[in-house]
């Protein structure tokens, strides 16, 4: 039930978002980026796998991959992110140009239990080149509200872990942090890899 309603207070505040950005006009429809003019993203500064400090200004000049989620999440998380990285392992196979020019990157929502430790070695079973993202409690937060990106603990009676029930966005953004289109994270690698390759200038 929570997932559902996350699912739709997402999608609705994207609505709200993006209303407006893309006015229609003929024939400009594919040439402008779906979220073109969306207030998502910013600027960030939180705590990379291997314990250092990351930054958004760290990725000036590349395009990002960025996905929300959490390690201990049992299904999702998993399955979205090594389709993404699918994709995006496909879109370089077919344009090795592409590693230079393109970061993936996974941002927790459990800073609680993601400790760097932790991180590094979830992110290397997707992506050699995916960087995992922690923090304080209050900084994820920060960063998530500035990504539109909902989230909250779920305890379920009797049961020994929690569980943490957030909104599923891919997003790609552009070299200057600008958001550019949203990623079919349910898609085959292929459909990914077409929608990377089709927003990269």
């Amino acid at each position: 039930m929570m997932n559902k309603f996350l699912s739709v207070v997402s999608t609705m505040l994207l609505l709200s978002l993006l209303s407006g950005c893309n006015p229609a006009s003929s024939g400009n429809e594919q040439s402008e980026p779906p979220l073109a003019g969306a207030t998502i993203g910013g600027s960030f500064t939180l705590t990379n796998q291997d314990g250092g400090k990351s930054s958004d200004t760290d990725f000036t000049g590349q395009y990002r991959i960025i996905y929300f989620g959490y390690s201990y999440c049992p299904d999702v998380c998993p399955v979205d992110l090594q389709r993404l990285m699918q994709g995006l392992a496909l879109a370089e196979k077919n344009d090795p140009t592409l590693a230079e020019k393109i970061q993936p990157i996974f941002i927790t929502i459990d800073p609680e239990r993601d400790q760097p430790e932790q991180l590094k070695q979830y992110v290397a079973a997707f992506h050699p080149r995916l960087i995992g993202l922690t923090g304080s409690v209050e900084e994820i937060a920060e960063v998530a509200k500035k990504y539109v990106i909902i989230y909250g603990k779920r305890e379920d009676e009797g049961a020994s872990e929690y569980l943490v029930d957030h909104s599923r966005q891919g997003y790609l953004f552009g070299p200057d942090g600008e958001p550019v289109a949203l990623l079919p994270y349910d898609g085959t690698p292929q459909e990914i890899a077409d929608e990377i390759t089709r927003w990269m200038r």
